[in-house]
């Protein structure tokens, strides 16, 4: 069983690192590579492109257990250059046969029955879009067909959820004006829209504009309050609008005990399944690793670990069609209706 995924940062994860991104990603390091993806059947996901602070992973111990203040803003162009570069980076794996970019759900589907890995490029944060959306009509050109409008940070779309704990995403105000024109353009090219770091209020912007409301990587907040998860009534909207969760493996969004300690377990994990599918719909769950972005419960160091993560779902007494929809089938049925093909 080959699993499809919501997100991850191998492409931010390569450019920090430096060296020969092909080279890299033929070792056996990071959370995905070319050993780990043939070992535990992963066949692909959305690919994002990210604009760190500064060119080094990010450090979730930095915050255990306390919240995390917003990051200062960052400016188009500054922004741009990583984005660019992990383009390229995506371009190289491509030559080599390691990846393959894709911008359908044929194109996926393809690429997974032929066991490749299969690259939905995704953008983590528009801050590298300029004001007259320009960039966001090259970027769709390169293969662009997702975007999420902030990372947790300000921008001039609008306002991310900063990382905190016993309180809900509602923390400040959702999309700017110029947010609102962002994801009508996006509308427009018939890109995926995420809702994952936006406040609150951004969510419910994304829902008056009639889209389907798509969290890529978050988890349920009634079992873990944190900033970054969705209340049941946001679970309900995504299901009510056709759209997707893909449940985050980051120990600090699965349990209080992930919070505080930066430990958490499969059982966590599926507990978080229970909740994602009691709230938007067991046709509306999928998979939203955060592989090479964040810290993993135990059990599940790599993406090579992914056939534990399905050995626990069956333990767990999930059937093989609901495991079927969870590690590809429901974002497949989603990304075919959203971008055709």
């Amino acid at each position: 069983m080959r699993v499809f995924d919501g997100h991850n940062d191998v492409l931010s994860r390569l450019w920090c690192a430096g060296d020969d991104p092909v080279r890299r990603f033929a070792r056996n390091e990071g959370h995905i590579n070319q050993a780990a993806a043939k070992a535990g059947g992963f066949g692909g996901g959305f690919f994002a492109l990210y604009a760190p602070s500064a060119r080094r992973p990010y450090d979730f111990r930095g915050f255990r257990g306390h919240a995390m203040p917003l990051p200062a803003p960052m400016d188009h162009a500054t922004a741009l250059v990583p984005v660019m570069a992990q383009v390229g980076i995506l371009r190289q794996l491509g030559a080599a046969g390691m990846v393959t970019q894709c911008i359908s759900a044929s194109d996926i589907r393809q690429v997974m029955d032929t066991g490749g890995i299969a690259a939905l490029l995704h953008l983590e944060g528009a801050e590298c879009i300029d004001p007259d959306l320009l960039v966001l009509d090259a970027l769709h050109g390169l293969g662009l067909r997702s975007l999420g409008p902030v990372w947790s940070r300000p921008t001039p779309w609008g306002e991310g959820v900063p990382f905190g704990y016993d309180r809900d995403g509602d923390t400040g105000p959702g999309l700017t004006a110029d947010g609102k024109r962002l994801i009508a353009r996006c509308a427009d090219l018939g890109m995926v829209v995420d809702t994952s770091h936006l406040t609150m209020k951004g969510f419910e912007d994304i829902a008056a504009a009639g889209l389907p409301l798509v969290a890529t990587h978050s988890n349920a907040w009634d079992l873990a309050p944190v900033t970054r998860n969705l209340t049941q009534a946001q679970l309900r909207a995504i299901g009510e609008t056709g759209g997707m969760v893909g449940l985050n493996y980051a120990t600090v969004f699965l349990s209080p005990e992930g919070w505080r300690s930066g430990r958490a377990t499969l059982e966590d994990c599926l507990r978080q399944l229970d909740a994602l599918i009691e709230g938007a719909g067991e046709d509306h769950v999928g998979l939203g690793s955060d592989f090479d972005g964040a810290p993993l419960p135990d059990g599940l160091q790599s993406c090579a670990d992914l056939p534990a993560l399905i050995a626990a779902m069956r333990a767990h007494g999930y059937g093989e069609p609901l495991i079927g929809k969870l590690t590809s089938g429901n974002w497949l049925r989603f990304l075919r209706d959203a971008l055709g093909g």
